[in-house]
């Protein structure tokens, strides 16, 4: 399988680069940070995976990424929306800049990816939207987090629409609505939490989902959570 990954320089993306490439897949792993992409390639040491350091903010997606992707796949298979961004302020505290960061990379970069992706796309190709319980309705909420748990849910609903707009090319989206797991993004929201999962963890269970899920699932948001804090 062709497989890309967007935020996987660090946490459950980075796992998920090394997972999928050791399994034998070919891996497009996306990030900002190349210092950690260069990392990844040198502890995986493997001919499946490529890299491409890009700022998923970026207003031209077709400058680079597209031609980065023509260049390594002729279809895409997997796509999984890993990459986010977190805000931790209260609301009084929050800028307009604040906004369209997080919105930008939580939300328009899923969007923008998918649309310039449509070409690409294989027959049963899967979708996978990473979201939060932070933006699962319902779901307990903490002060700080407006931003990011919106932006959440924004990815959720969009997740949803995808799935109704591409079912008559058999392309699956599903989003996941994590819980607590131990990485960087959950220090900065609950400094000192451990989590009850780590990345590696999760991301097992992510890959195996974005190979099976969608035979059984689409259009659907999925909480996979043992606590949110």
């Amino acid at each position: 399988m062709n497989v890309i990954i967007t935020g996987a320089s660090k946490g459950i993306g980075y796992e998920l680069a090394k997972k999928f490439a050791r399994d034998g897949h070919q891996v497009i792993a996306i990030a900002r940070s190349i210092e950690k992409l260069q990392q990844l390639d040198k502890e995986l040491q493997s001919d499946h995976f490529s890299f491409l350091q890009f700022d998923l903010a970026t207003v031209d997606y077709g400058e680079e990424l597209i031609p980065f992707v023509n260049a390594h796949f002729k279809k895409v298979d997997i796509l999984i929306n890993n990459a986010g961004l977190l805000v931790n302020k209260l609301l009084a505290d929050l800028t307009d800049d604040d906004f369209d960061q997080t919105f930008n990379v939580n939300v328009k970069s899923t969007f923008k990816l998918v649309r310039e992706l449509l070409p690409f796309f294989s027959d049963q190709a899967h979708i996978v939207n990473i979201s939060s319980m932070g933006g699962f309705q319902g779901s307990a909420k903490f002060p700080g987090l407006s931003l990011y748990s919106a932006s959440k849910a924004a990815v959720a609903v969009f997740t949803e629409c995808l799935a109704e707009e591409l079912k008559s090319r058999n392309i699956k989206a599903n989003a996941l609505a994590l819980g607590a797991v131990q990485t960087e993004m959950l220090s900065q929201a609950f400094p000192g939490y451990q989590a009850p999962l780590q990345s590696n963890e999760m991301a097992d269970f992510i890959a195996d989902f974005a190979y099976t899920g969608h035979r059984y699932f689409n259009g659907k948001i999925l909480p996979v959570s043992l606590t949110t804090p």
